[in-house]
């Protein structure tokens, strides 16, 4: 059995196999973008892995053979101490699961090769980052007291094993039993040619959507990070810049990704989101899926693509789902003069939350058995999930619009506050603090995941009015019932839903 698959335009296998994040990676390629060379270890290698124990029986001569193959079409040397090949491994389920798994950058940069690396760029400071960045990675995700092998082949193998292990870790397997996600289906492994986004001032990494997940508006979204690597902007852990900034700062690259956003939402008929690093000035696409919205952005965006005719009627209102328009009318803090705001930061998935303030992931499950709970962290990681599952919503000091923070809570349909940059948590205190005022664990706070604030207490709540865009939807739904009694809006679409089925 072969372990092992090629990334490349002409690869027919399916997500089930090669996981979604390969199989958009091979559609980046029909679409003629530039897609880091690379190939991927099979989910089928995962489950043999999870099962036996160790990597199955003739994977080790696969990998050798596939790493000849990226020399010959880098020009570079895996491990070696002249134009050194560093690589990265990521996971690749069929389904998405952000921020659950490992990920292993620049591998392969051993003591050798750092320094083959620093001698090539003429920049130290740089080469020492990218091998201090592999170790730190490394030393994250591994759970043993195994040493980082100096050997790049030897770094290769146990990244994969790394990788394949993340699988059943226990944020991985709450994130699944909360979505519903079959434990059976494995990872992949992604291997592919390092893009470095901390090279220079002209590099970089970010995240982009086509059109903007909060509202659903047909405009660019996202954010970047300028000298920085791609962990660096889901992690939270800096401040990210708005994706427009790329415009002045490297108009080429900016350019390439309105071209690549374009050319990938025209494939999917859907709006969709880009990871991206760019070094000295050259964009590199490093992932695509289509991203379906929630609520009001969710209904936006399904009838804008059916008056751009990309989409049918039809077909907008089988993407729409009855539950969405719970979260059509969004509710907001009313701007009272008794409303008390403690913070400010970007709303990162729109809705209002109203509980006790929990410090920690563990507080937060703790707290939860007693009512709902708001926990604030300086940002979050994987390591949360059990507590960001237990939460009614999340605030972060730190992190963007695509930190982890933010992305799992769109993904739960949690409302959500990142980015309060005077915000400190102090967990041995068990409190936090915020324009200069200090507040402890178990204070009732509410908070506004569209407007970005975070109040005391409990005040009072508004909700918007339902647009012309809902409006529009539901008419169509009507249309297709053929029934224009008075209902509420749920029973509409599922009506519309039923009719649809049955033709």
């Amino acid at each position: 059995m072969k372990w092992i698959r090629p990334l490349s335009a002409q690869v027919e296998e399916t997500a089930e196999m090669v996981g979604s994040k390969a199989h958009g990676l091979v559609v980046l390629h029909r679409l003629g973008l530039p897609v880091p060379a690379g190939f991927v270890v099979t989910t089928e290698a995962c489950r043999a892995f999870l099962s036996d124990g160790r990597l199955p029986h003739g994977l080790d001569d696969e990998l050798a053979t596939a790493i000849t193959g990226l020399e010959a079409a880098t020009g570079r040397n895996f491990g070696g101490t002249q134009m050194p090949l560093a690589v990265s491994v990521r996971s690749g389920a069929s389904v998405s699961m952000p921020g659950m798994m490992n990920t292993i950058l620049n591998l392969g940069l051993t003591t050798g090769a750092t320094a083959g690396l620093a001698a090539e760029t003429g920049d130290q400071r740089f080469a020492l980052d990218s091998r201090q960045r592999l170790l730190s990675s490394f030393a994250s995700a591994i759970t043993s007291d195994r040493p980082i092998p100096d050997e790049a082949t030897r770094q290769l193998e146990l990244a994969v094993e790394t990788v394949f292990s993340s699988w059943d870790t226990p944020r991985a397997r709450t994130y699944r039993e909360l979505h519903d996600v079959p434990h059976h289906l494995g990872t992949a492994a992604i291997v592919q040619t390092m893009v470095f986004g901390n090279r220079d001032d002209h590099s970089g990494t970010g995240v982009a959507f086509s059109r903007d997940p909060n509202t659903g508006e047909n405009v660019p979204f996202g954010e970047v990070l300028f000298g920085h690597q791609g962990e660096d902007v889901v992690s939270g852990r800096s401040l990210t810049r708005p994706l427009h900034e790329l415009a002045d700062r490297a108009p080429a690259v900016w350019t390439g990704l309105l071209d690549a956003l374009r050319r990938v939402e025209g494939h999917y008929r859907d709006a969709c989101y880009i990871e991206f690093t760019f070094q000295a000035g050259e964009l590199w696409i490093l992932q695509v899926r289509p991203d379906r919205f929630v609520g009001g952005a969710a209904v936006r965006v399904a009838t804008d693509l059916a008056d751009e005719h990309v989409i049918g009627r039809h077909e907008a209102l089988l993407r729409v789902s009855p539950q969405h328009l719970r979260h059509v009318r969004t509710p907001r803090i009313a701007p009272t003069e008794k409303t008390d705001i403690l913070a400010r930061g970007l709303g990162a998935c729109p809705g209002v939350a109203v509980g006790r303030l929990a410090t920690t992931a563990d507080g937060a499950v703790r707290m939860a058995a007693d009512g709902p709970v708001i926990l604030v962290r300086p940002e979050t990681s994987p390591h949360d999930m059990r507590g960001l599952a237990a939460a009614t919503g999340i605030v972060t000091a730190r992190g963007g619009p695509a930190s982890h923070a933010a992305v799992v809570a769109r993904a739960m349909g949690k409302p959500a506050v990142v980015g309060i940059t005077d915000l400190a948590v102090d967990v041995d205190a068990a409190s936090v603090s915020a324009g200069g005022r200090t507040i402890s664990e178990g204070a009732l706070v509410t908070i506004d995941g569209t407007s970005g604030e975070v109040a005391l207490n409990s005040p009072r709540i508004v909700t918007t009015a339902a647009n012309a865009h809902l409006h529009r939807l539901l008419e169509w739904a009507d249309d297709v019932s053929g029934d224009h009694t008075e209902r509420d809006e749920a029973q509409r679409l599922t009506a519309a839903h039923a009719a649809l089925r049955h033709e």
